[in-house]
């Protein structure tokens, strides 16, 4: 082992196969025919999982602390262990249909930056520890990032405690019954900086061919359920120009949403992912429509002007048909911009060790979002091939696997001082 007083900090590089193994490893907890994981919060398998990852900070030499929502922080101690900790972390639990990378990444990779710096003999003036998050997916219980949304105070511990899953169980029994209900409040533990190193869940570093995510903030959204309103009739008796088609002004204004999210480019998104028409008969006009609209974009502002935009578009729209148009606000996530010294810590360890990068947005929540309220807060993207998540095909590569783990221990390096 080196000794701490002879090791090059600029050249320090993380070791790629074995944080590769510890993904494979990982993976075989709940693993799918296609190749992912099906490995879902609080199920058996999810206790086995964080029982593996554990197990391997143990003998990486951390301590433990299970809180008690089940998040857990594992804690390599610093010089100054007064300081608040740096803190990197993600979530183990996936989708039905997971892939092997989607939050499992971030833990590991943060494992791994202690192994590191293990292995060089390397102390940091403030602590380092790696934390797992309970429920971040939410496709067992809702909410969704359930563990720091708890941690930060979004929603209460009981709350929490007594939601369900389709089955009838309790988050809090299911907790109990995997053995991770922890002694700690959540909250109480201390975070002074917090990184989340993640694959991109889209398309956009692998299309501008970049290593690199420098996450600059994740994306406000509103959620809509829109209905228009027209009348039942027959599709051949009635002619086209009494017709009161509840279809066709909803056609067009699903079109609009996409439109808005054009115009307010870069960041903008539009999507209609739901329709439910009524009556749903072949040769019947339709009389109601129901559908969703989901808006993002970089800042509240934004969101909200394409939020106007859409429903000035339907009022017009209604006034033109007749027809009457309904837009009701269901869901609103504000957007969560990251501090300006993590951005800037990511951006530096990229370009020092010489990784092709960009600025990058996050079109999709994780547990960095509720953590940047709380404390400086940052994220690493990589690449996924053709963008693809939430899907047991979901891969990324040893390569860009080893780049953000190595941008994430010169980031956190920066932060806690050597």
């Amino acid at each position: 082992m080196d000794t701490a007083a002879s090791v090059d900090i600029d050249n320090l590089r993380i070791n790629g196969p074995r944080l590769w193994d510890s993904l494979m490893e990982l993976a075989k907890i709940g693993a799918m025919p296609k190749g992912g994981v099906c490995r879902l919060t609080l199920t058996e398998l999810d206790g086995q999982g964080r029982n593996l990852v554990t197990r391997w900070a143990r003998e990486a030499g951390l301590t433990v602390t299970i809180d008690k929502i089940g998040n857990g922080f594992m804690r390599r101690a610093g010089r100054n262990n007064s300081l608040p900790p740096i803190v990197t972390g993600s979530h183990v639990d996936t989708q039905p249909t997971g892939g092997k990378f989607d939050g499992n990444y971030g833990v590991l990779a943060g494992l791994e930056v202690v192994r590191t710096l293990n292995d060089h003999g390397v102390e940091t003036e403030a602590p380092i520890e790696v934390a797992f998050w309970t429920n971040e997916e939410g496709s067992r219980f809702v909410p969704v990032m359930m563990g720091s949304g708890v941690f930060a105070k979004v929603f209460t511990l009981e709350h929490a405690y007594h939601a369900t899953d389709t089955e009838g169980k309790t988050v809090k029994d299911e907790l109990a019954h995997i053995g991770y209900i922890g002694e700690q409040e959540p909250g109480e533990h201390p975070i002074g900086t917090y990184f989340e190193t993640h694959i991109e869940q889209g398309p956009v570093l692998e299309d501008n061919d970049k290593t690199i995510g420098v996450v600059q903030g994740v994306l406000g959204i509103r959620w809509f359920d829109c209905t228009v309103t027209g009348m039942e009739a027959h599709a051949g008796p009635t002619p086209m120009a009494l017709r009161k088609d509840a279809m066709q002004v909803a056609a067009n204004l699903i079109q609009e949403v996409v439109a808005v999210a054009l115009r307010h480019a870069p960041h903008g998104r539009g999507t209609v992912g739901m329709v439910q028409v009524h009556p749903n008969s072949r040769n019947v006009i339709p009389g109601r429509v129901k559908f969703s609209i989901d808006l993002r974009n970089a800042t509240d502002a934004l969101v909200d002007q394409m939020a106007d935009e859409v429903k000035t578009y339907a009022a017009k729209l209604s006034q033109k048909t007749g027809l009457p148009i309904l837009i009701e606000l269901v869901s609103s996530y504000p957007a969560q911009a990251f501090h300006a010294d993590c951005i800037n810590a990511v951006a530096r360890a990229a370009q020092k060790l010489g990784y092709s990068n960009m600025p990058a947005v996050s079109g999709a929540g994780h547990d960095a979002v509720y953590m940047a309220r709380l404390a400086p807060s940052g994220m690493i993207f990589i690449p996924c091939k053709d963008g693809i998540s939430h899907n047991e095909i979901e891969y990324a590569s040893p390569e860009h696997i080893t780049a953000g783990c190595n941008v994430l221990l010169h980031a956190m390096l920066e932060r806690a001082g050597t």
